[in-house]
Order: C-alpha cells, then structure tokens, then sequence
C-alpha cells in the first residue's frame, strides 16, 4: 500500500519457490517410469519363454503323431475284417425310424466350420399397385 504523502512501501520478496518442490516430483515420476519400463521387459521376457515353452510342447506333440501314424494304420489294417463283419451284423437289424429329427451331415460340417452361410432372405413380389404406379418411379441421371 502507498502512504499518501511519504515513500510507497516496498513487499519483500518471497523466499521459498515451487522449484524444489517441482524437481523432486519430477524425479519421483522419472523413477516410476524407469520402474514401469523395467517390469514391462520383465513380462515381455516371461511371456517369450512361455511362448517358446508352447512351441516345443507342440513340436513333441506333432513327432508323438506322427509316431503313432504308422502303428494306427497297422493296427486298422489289423481290425478291418472285424469291422466289415460289425457293418453285415448292422445290415441285419435296422432300427425304427425316430420321430425326432436327425442333424444331417451338411449341418454338422457347417457348424464345424469357421461361419456357416446362412440362406438370403427371398424378396416377397411386388404388388401390381405398385407396377401400375408411374408416380413412384425412380428417375435418375
């Protein structure tokens, strides 16, 4: 404030600033980033080795059957004329026809596909009021 008739009144100045404060909360959110980047190297490398981990599990599996491809087409060989003697023996009796319906094959291939297709819906036919009508023609250029 000013006197009237005498010199005006000079504030001190402050002597605390915001700059110490500033520099520490800088430094605290600098280290948790550095925290941060450290546990993400962490989860990425963990998640590697998983990966590879799957990747020789899978490549055992696949030898495993291929393994066991020769020894399955032997032992079939083996069982065919059991099998040929099993479908005579199903000729012989033939069951009733069910009163619930049987999924065809073509369903069950569908479904064991990515998408099955489904049929477009028909258009119903136009209304001869409609064909009749010169009004609601479209005219384009």
């Amino acid at each position: 404030m000013t006197t009237l008739f005498g010199t005006p009144e000079v504030r001190p100045k402050r002597k605390y600033s915001l700059l110490p404060l500033l520099v520490v909360v800088f430094l605290l959110s600098y280290g948790l980033m550095t925290l941060l980047i450290v546990e993400q190297s962490n989860t990425i490398e963990s998640q590697r080795s998983t990966i590879q981990q799957l990747l020789d599990t899978k490549n055992e599996v696949s030898a495993l059957k291929n393994q066991q491809t020769p020894q399955n087409q032997a032992a079939q060989v083996a069982s065919a004329p059991t099998r040929a003697q099993a479908e005579d023996a199903e000729k012989v009796q033939v069951p009733a026809p069910s009163t619930q319906a049987v999924p065809s094959e073509k369903k069950s291939k569908a479904h064991s596909g990515a998408k099955a297709q489904r049929p477009l819906p028909e258009k119903p036919p136009t209304p001869a009021s409609d064909i009749a009508d010169e009004r609601r023609s479209l005219m384009s250029i």
